[in-house]
């Protein structure tokens, strides 16, 4: 185990440097996590990821409206069952709403013109064709992120460092790497508080934003040189460096949740492209 680098719900203002002590035990051998709500909590991480990729790469073969919008619908409908609460929902898919508008508006004015032409100038035009495009390519957008704010909301990096070492049988140095790595960057939030807390309390703070932005990012970097710096060490004197096969204290297995996720998975692309071909709108990229 990875100790106080990978402790599930250990918060960033009483982390050390070094790695600690953490209680035996996985999430998906314990139940649910106290306050969590959804049916994905009892889901393994990697199961998730997976269905992540199971349920937009098929998106990717087609460019049509029709089963975008299809796979939006059914996302939108299941996405109560993720847990994920309203406001979590609306702040992640703020990126979205500015990327999506964007992406349309490019292919509306830039695609190869097709039927009717509306409107023209210079390379830009508006047409049939690039309305159809456009629309597709704003819905496939939203099919595509829908899932990931879903699917990937509070994962735990312990649990998938574990998901990935057990399920999938990767190397454990650079598993156990990835996940030092990403308990690290989950603390650099709670670090630049501290030092903007800090330089107020001194009075040494700057009437620029600019300027406190500027020396803020420096003193972290040094501050996550210095925490990963000794963080190596230890893991090194720890024995997380040394070769043959390794033991992990929080067992992770999939179980029938996963199952039932992946089906879900599989579904939502089946009913979508299936809804487009008998619309008759199936258009294959590259045609």
């Amino acid at each position: 185990d990875l100790g106080q680098v990978g402790t599930r719900g250990a918060a960033p203002e009483d982390s050390t440097d070094e790695a600690g002590s953490a209680p035996a035990g996985n999430v998906h051998d314990r139940g649910p996590k106290r306050g969590a709500r959804g049916l994905l909590v009892r889901t393994n991480p990697v199961a998730r990821v997976l269905a992540l990729l199971v349920a937009t790469t098929p998106l990717l073969i087609t460019i049509d409206p029709v089963s975008a919008a299809v796979a939006v619908i059914l996302e939108l409908a299941l996405m109560p069952l993720s847990g994920v609460s309203a406001r979590s929902f609306f702040l992640k898919a703020t990126p979205l709403l500015l990327a999506a508008p964007l992406g349309a508006l490019s292919m509306l004015l830039y695609a190869s013109p097709g039927g009717t032409v509306y409107w023209q100038f210079g390379p830009a035009a508006v047409s049939d064709h690039s309305m159809w495009l456009a629309l597709g390519i704003g819905l496939r957008m939203c099919a595509i992120v829908l899932p990931a704010i879903a699917l990937l909301d509070r994962i735990d990096p312990t649990d998938m460092g574990d998901g990935l070492a057990q399920i999938l049988h990767l190397p454990a140095r650079p598993v156990l790497a990835a996940l030092a790595g990403a308990r690290m960057t989950s603390l650099m939030a709670a670090d630049w508080k501290a030092l903007e807390r800090a330089r107020r309390a001194r009075g040494v703070g700057d009437s620029s934003r600019i300027r406190s932005f500027l020396r803020g990012s420096f003193s972290l970097l040094v501050f996550a040189l210095r925490r990963s710096g000794k963080l190596a060490t230890t893991m090194e004197a720890r024995g997380f460096g040394a070769e043959g096969k390794r033991t992990w204290a929080r067992p992770s297995r999939l179980r029938a949740a996963d199952a039932v996720l992946m089906v879900v998975a599989i579904a939502l692309p089946a009913i979508a492209l299936a809804a487009s071909i008998w619309a008759g709108t199936f258009a294959p990229v590259g045609r």
